[in-house]
């Protein structure tokens, strides 16, 4: 190697950065002693941007292209380093390749929850993850707030406190969308894109753009899931009684489930009962014609005391397949003196399992006392 061959080693002819990590924000140029070359080619690809620092002061900031460095194209560089009639020989700078392109592999989520006041639920603790995209539209602001002097800035070394940024401004953002806690998944796409708008605006300084921010999943503690679930299960059955026949059927698919006996009569017993009352609920409300109509219970008197506690109208009569009722205990008695009411009516109240014979009921048996008991087999 000659002279001239050594001397142009020590000169930098060509300076350019091609990215092959994916998760590269920032890479200094490796200059070391060499000098850049008056002349010499920048070639800035697209989704790049070229910036040229001289002893700590940003100087001048090239977009994507390719360049031949004088000083008619170095303005800054040139007032920095007092080149007021020109200058041709090499020179020494720091040139920072900083990426533009959006980084779309970043990711958050909330390592604890966040507490959110729902006018259904009251006080809820969510938890929230996915994704965002990141770009960088000011390397200036980002070499001077950021990455500094750093030869390699990666995603890394800012994607956690973006992080808790993101965190921090995720429970306002909930709070003011005022969306109930059932309607936030369908609206979780809007609750993204007013994130991103303040994410840019408080990134703004950095020269970090959030262009892209995406909520994948909101869940509920699991308390607040079971909740979730039983009225889900309520609105399919529809009302309190079909929702009473509900639990109750799956009580039958429990005692049937149940081995002996025991499991067997009340599967039966239970089954039996709500056989009725289905038919019951189902057929026509009117009375037969040979059954007697229920007597009237005596008005009050307007200026009487109000009725007894425990007489309120709450027992039920299963009789020739029909559901009769409500009776308090006045209209119990009418039912025994005309016939209806006896030992083995089923009967039946709020509390109650199952329906149960009346005989079987203890409340019940001081007006049963009346009933004579059925006469034995004759011989």
């Amino acid at each position: 190697m000659g002279l001239v061959d050594r001397i142009r080693g020590e000169f930098i002819d060509i300076v350019e950065w091609t990215d092959d990590s994916r998760d590269t924000i920032v890479w200094r140029f490796p200059r070391y002693e060499n000098e850049i070359k008056m002349g010499a080619r920048l070639v800035v690809r697209e989704s790049q941007t070229a910036v040229f620092v001289n002893e700590g002061r940003i100087a001048d900031v090239f977009a994507p292209g390719t360049y031949t460095l004088e000083t008619q194209n170095l303005p800054l560089l040139a007032t920095l380093k007092g080149w007021k009639y020109g200058f041709h020989s090499p020179f020494k700078a720091e040139v920072y390749f900083v990426n533009t392109r959006q980084f779309t592999d970043m990711k958050w989520g909330t390592q604890s929850p966040v507490i959110l006041r729902d006018a259904e639920f009251g006080m809820v603790r969510v938890r929230a993850f996915g994704a965002f995209a990141l770009r960088v539209v000011d390397p200036a602001a980002l070499l001077r707030e950021l990455a500094g002097t750093d030869p390699q800035f990666r995603t890394e070394e800012v994607q956690e406190y973006l992080r808790q940024l993101i965190v921090g401004r995720l429970g306002n953002a909930l709070a003011t969308a005022q969306v109930p806690l059932l309607d936030l998944a369908a609206r979780q796409d809007g609750i993204g894109a007013q994130l991103a708008t303040v994410l840019t605006g408080e990134l703004a300084s950095t020269g970090i753009a959030i262009p892209k921010f995406v909520i994948e999943n909101i869940s509920v503690p699991p308390e607040v899931e079971q909740a979730i679930d039983t009225r889900s299960r309520m609105g399919i059955a529809g009302n309190l009684d079909d929702f009473t026949r509900f639990q109750a059927a799956n009580a039958i698919q429990t005692a049937a489930a149940n081995p002996g006996g025991a499991g067997e009569g009340l599967g039966l017993g239970v089954g039996m009962a709500m056989g009725q009352r289905i038919a019951a609920s189902l057929a026509p409300q009117a009375a037969p014609a040979d059954a007697p109509v229920p007597a009237a219970a005596p008005a009050a008197a307007p200026a009487g005391p109000p009725p007894l506690p425990g007489q309120a109208a709450e027992w039920f009569l299963g009789a020739g397949g029909q559901q009769q009722g409500p009776f308090d205990l006045s209209g119990l008695s009418a039912q025994v003196s005309g016939g209806v009411l006896n030992r083995g009516t089923l009967v039946w109240k709020s509390g109650m399992g199952a329906w149960l014979p009346a005989e079987q009921v203890p409340e019940l048996a001081q007006l049963l006392a009346r009933t004579p008991p059925p006469l034995p087999p004759q011989a």
